[in-house]
């Protein structure tokens, strides 16, 4: 009984946090009948006191006694080993632990947080998918950071789908579940969260958006004054009006060739940029163009590359360099324009540009819209994309390029022919609608929109690339399902052969097609958009023009209902447009890389001109040339 008394005591004046008297309390009681209980006692009042090894040390002990709580303290002695430094000792007791209990997550968690400590990576990232098992937040947000490298790992929708539920008021797992909602399909997830998340921007005017990263807003805010409100972007510091005016003060050896430097993490043949771009790099005036790439293009992907790096002109890697010496890399070359390819999205190099790397800094072609926080004078674009009532929604000044601010590979891009519906086991007879756009690019917008098309051309099917959870999407929409014909991603020369099996492409909103429309257009496969509010939903409309089918651009989403509809009711409409295209890709500007190449050179010249001369950047529309009386290509 006394003894009992003595423990109770003990116990009771180990939990206010007196460890001496603990202590005292307890060191009469160790040479009787020792049991666990007792020894994890004077563990903890030893860890209390900072004795941590040897608090680890009892704890060992207590565990070696086999009793109810062995594996407890098992845990709790590695873990005091693991906060004395003592990593050998933690690891030992956590993996003998681990082959009785493979599945337990708290041992998991600890052997994931020694191996980040002592460095052991490929260790610690084998542990990844067996702690993303757990319901415990502090082991999910662990899992979480160790699958970010593998953003398509399925896995990663799991444990935010558990982290929202557990977590529900922490805004960064918020918009990161609804980004992998709509990577993994899951349509109606992703129509809860868009419909909570407008009600919270009607009640703050959007300020609900600052944890939102930049490049996923686009797929799904529309109204062009919100997108600058997605500010979720690291560990970016932020330009200032002073930095900026010493970047462009620094002194700077301007040289008879414009040096252009382009800034990119896609610098490989397979990428899509460089199927836009790829052509372009080649035919730039040598003798008036010094041309240097700066590569971030990361050692996986450069070895998909089949040529194209060989073609593009000089590539310095960056992408082992900090950016203080990327800057000091670029500086080296005398780079008086540098351009970024990248905006805020994956590999992105916004960092560098926030220093003094260059007199003239452009943002172009990699994200469609302002680039919040990073100094950049210029964006190019053109006047669809880029019209003048949107100025005020960007922080870099215009410039305009003539026809398009998209330029398109030819020569090595591939135009197979086509896959018959057979080989691709869709039905022959009915009209057929694709939109091989991204599944991050179906809004509930695009879906409620598409099935209103569907309705009103009841007997036409529909090719999408998505998961099959799209049938049920569709289904919820009142859409029999047997017209809804889902596919997967495929290797680009079999993308194009299977295009060009539909009649028409059904764009999505807010953010359209990009390099998927021209793949169509390249393709022969005519596109059906409709007027956008920001720039990535005006992308398609700019690609329309540039190809001569601006017949195919609706001014609202009625009209798009019933333009896509009324080509769908004679397969000859969608026939007369095919053969526009065909007639018209080697005539018109989209695809026209030369023509292209010296538009670009001219704002080039142009932001120099002003740059040499002391003058702060200022709109610019460039100049078309005259048009081509012959096709360029055939």
């Amino acid at each position: 009984m006394k003894v009992n008394h003595r423990l109770s005591e003990a116990r009771a004046v180990l939990n206010s946090g007196r460890y001496e008297d603990a202590l005292s309390l307890l060191q009469p009681l160790i040479a009787s009948d020792v049991d666990e209980e007792l020894l994890a006692m004077v563990g903890e009042a030893l860890a209390g006191l900072g004795h941590i090894t040897g608090a680890a040390e009892i704890f060992e002990n207590a565990a070696r006694l086999a009793g109810p709580r062995a594996a407890e303290f098992a845990l709790r002695a590695a873990r005091l080993h693991l906060d004395a430094g003592a990593h050998d000792a933690a690891q030992l007791i956590a993996l003998r632990e681990l082959q009785k209990r493979p599945e337990d997550h708290a041992l998991l968690y600890l052997l994931v947080t020694l191996f980040q400590k002592t460095g052991e990576t490929q260790l610690m990232h084998a542990l990844k998918h067996r702690l993303a098992t757990s319901s415990d937040p502090e082991h999910l947000l662990a899992a979480a950071a160790l699958l970010a490298s593998e953003p398509h790992d399925p896995a990663n929708y799991e444990v935010y789908r558990k982290l929202r539920r557990a977590l529900p008021d922490d805004p960064h797992i918020r918009f990161t579940h609804l980004a992998l909602a709509r990577d993994a399909c899951d349509f109606e997830t992703v129509a809860r969260e868009e419909a909570a998340i407008r009600a919270d921007i009607e009640r703050d005017g959007g300020e609900v958006l600052a944890a939102e990263q930049p490049h996923q807003a686009v797929f799904w805010v529309a109204e062009e004054a919100l997108l600058p409100k997605a500010r979720n972007i690291g560990a970016i510091e932020p330009f200032t009006e002073e930095s900026r005016r010493l970047r462009r003060q620094r002194p700077h050896a301007w040289s008879k060739r414009l040096r252009i430097g382009y800034v990119s993490a896609d610098l490989w043949d397979d990428h899509a940029t460089m199927r836009l771009l790829g052509e372009v790099l080649t035919l730039h005036d040598r003798d008036r163009f010094d041309v240097t790439l700066f590569c971030n293009t990361p050692d996986r992907f450069r070895g998909f590359d089949t040529g194209g790096r060989s073609r593009w002109g000089k590539i310095l890697p960056i992408d082992q360099l900090d950016d203080a010496a990327a800057e000091r890399l670029v500086q080296e070359r005398g780079i008086d324009i540098l351009v970024d390819l990248k905006g805020y999205t994956v590999n992105h190099r916004c960092g560098l540009f926030n220093r003094q790397a260059a007199p003239v800094q452009v943002s172009w072609l990699g994200f469609p819209g302002t680039v919040i926080a990073v100094d950049f004078d210029y964006i190019i674009g053109d006047a669809c994309t880029l019209p003048e009532e949107s100025a005020p929604h960007y922080h870099e000044v215009f410039c305009r390029l003539p026809e398009c601010y998209q330029p398109n590979e030819t020569i090595h891009r591939p135009r197979p022919a086509a896959k018959s519906r057979q080989e691709l086991g869709l039905p022959e007879e009915p009209f057929l609608f694709a939109s091989f756009n991204s599944p991050r690019k179906l809004t509930p917008l695009t879906l409620d929109l598409w099935a209103r098309v569907l309705e009103a051309a009841p007997d036409a099917h529909l090719m999408v690339m998505a998961e099959e959870t799209i049938r049920t999407a569709f289904a919820a929409r009142g859409i029999d399902a047997s017209r809804i014909h889902p596919v997967k991603k495929c290797a680009y020369v079999d993308h194009v052969a299977r295009a060009q099996a539909a009649d028409l492409a059904l764009d999505t909103f807010p953010c359209n097609g990009h390099t998927t429309t021209s793949d169509m257009l390249w393709a022969g496969v005519p596109v059906v958009t409709m007027k956008g509010q920001g720039f990535p939903g005006r992308v398609s409309e700019s690609l329309l023009h540039a190809i001569g089918l601006p017949d195919l651009i609706a001014e609202d989403a009625e009209d798009f209902i019933r333009l896509s509809a009324t080509i769908a009711s004679e397969r000859r409409k969608a026939d007369a447009l095919k053969a526009r295209i065909a007639d018209n890709r080697f005539r018109r500007p989209l695809f026209d890389a030369e023509r292209f190449c010296r538009h670009l050179e001219a704002a080039y010249e142009a932001m120099a001109e002003r740059a040499r001369s002391g003058l702060a950047p200022a709109p610019l529309d460039i100049a078309a040339l005259p048009p081509r009386e012959t096709p360029f290509r055939r």
